[in-house]
């Protein structure tokens, strides 16, 4: 079954144009435009070496949908399409899991906040989405990715692949891995937190880049996609991510990088993330949202250079060391963030 028997079962056979997506990370995207109808759907292979039970994030896809409708959400919802036979999964002759999704006309998304407004208008969204979903009973939505966010086990996975790691990638590591080992203790008082019930649990979005969302021509928010990520979790990652993924004046990947972090930006997104939040989160969660960025971006250096000493096996590479910059690349953001802080 090449890709045209899978557009076949979903549209049947009409003449229609295929356009690759290329900024996603882990599934295969494509545009589909059906010329017969006149109409353009997101076709998308799921990558069920990282989702591997895809029939999880459709049905937390269609729950969420469910929240968002009965609370009068005021944004743009996207639809899994059935195919001709209402199925929302369909498997090529490899296994592999396709699905199609409604599409947002006239559109745009950013890989990095152009402005501090869009900054700040990108985490209002996210924060009015989260309101929105987190009602006072939790549906029963499903982890996509068990121990995604175990702490626990990614500082174990780093210490195994510290211990086994080949000499010259440790020598090649050596201030990275003393950096980081100062700063073992650092998760500690989250998993503290998480395993005495300090934090509620809530539904996150638990992927809440900027390209995440959708804007129109104005840079106004039209919709949150990509909710394959959608868990039960603490709230703070959400936060944490965002302040992770925003703050960053250069790409992760830039590994000469020096003063990265950008305090304009960290205040825009915080006021955006409280923007909606703000009355419903616990004084707990209040009073550890500046630890929780810490922690996301730790979080986010320890799993860049566990795979660069385990021989970058998870994420894809464009050079041996590009794990290693990645490493660098956080630290000083971490390192950025940490001194505005305690300036503050």
């Amino acid at each position: 079954m090449d890709i045209n028997d899978i557009v076949i079962q979903f549209i049947g056979a009409n003449k229609y144009d295929l356009s690759p997506i290329t900024d996603g990370l882990i599934n295969t995207t494509y545009l589909l435009e059906d010329k017969t109808r006149n109409e353009k759907f997101i076709l998308q292979k799921i990558n069920n070496n990282v989702f591997r039970q895809p029939e999880i994030i459709v049905n937390n896809h269609l729950m969420i949908n469910e929240l968002l409708r009965s609370n009068n959400y005021q944004f743009q919802i996207i639809e899994p399409i059935p195919s001709l036979i209402d199925k929302l999964l369909v498997k090529d002759a490899n296994g592999q899991p396709w699905r199609m999704l409604s599409f947002v006309e006239n559109s745009i998304t950013f890989l990095t906040a152009p402005s501090l407004q869009t900054a700040f208008e990108a985490a209002k969204t996210f924060s009015y989405f989260l309101t929105t979903i987190n009602t006072e009973k939790l549906p029963a939505i499903e982890d996509p990715l068990p121990d995604f966010l175990n702490f626990e086990k990614r500082i174990s996975d780093y210490k195994i692949a510290l211990k086994d790691a080949a000499p010259h990638l440790k020598e090649n590591a050596k201030t990275e891995i003393e950096i980081t080992n100062r700063f073992l203790s650092l998760p500690d008082h989250w998993i503290e937190m998480e395993k005495s019930n300090q934090i509620p649990k809530r539904i996150i979005h638990a992927d809440v880049k900027i390209s995440n969302i959708l804007f129109d021509q104005n840079h106004h928010p039209l919709a949150v996609i990509d909710l394959d990520t959608m868990m039960i979790s603490t709230i703070l990652y959400d936060f944490g991510t965002m302040i992770q993924s925003y703050t960053n004046t250069t790409t992760e990947d830039d590994g000469g990088a020096r003063n990265n972090f950008n305090p304009e930006m960290y205040k825009a997104v915080k006021e955006g993330f409280l923007f909606h939040l703000k009355e419903k989160l616990t004084p707990e969660e209040s009073e550890n949202l500046d630890y929780a960025a810490q922690v996301a971006i730790y979080i986010q250096e320890l799993r860049f250079l566990t795979d660069y000493l385990n021989g970058s096996t998870y994420y894809s590479i464009k050079h041996p060391e590009h794990n290693l910059d990645r490493t660098k690349n956080q630290l000083e953001l971490l390192k950025g963030l940490r001194e505005y802080l305690e300036n503050m």
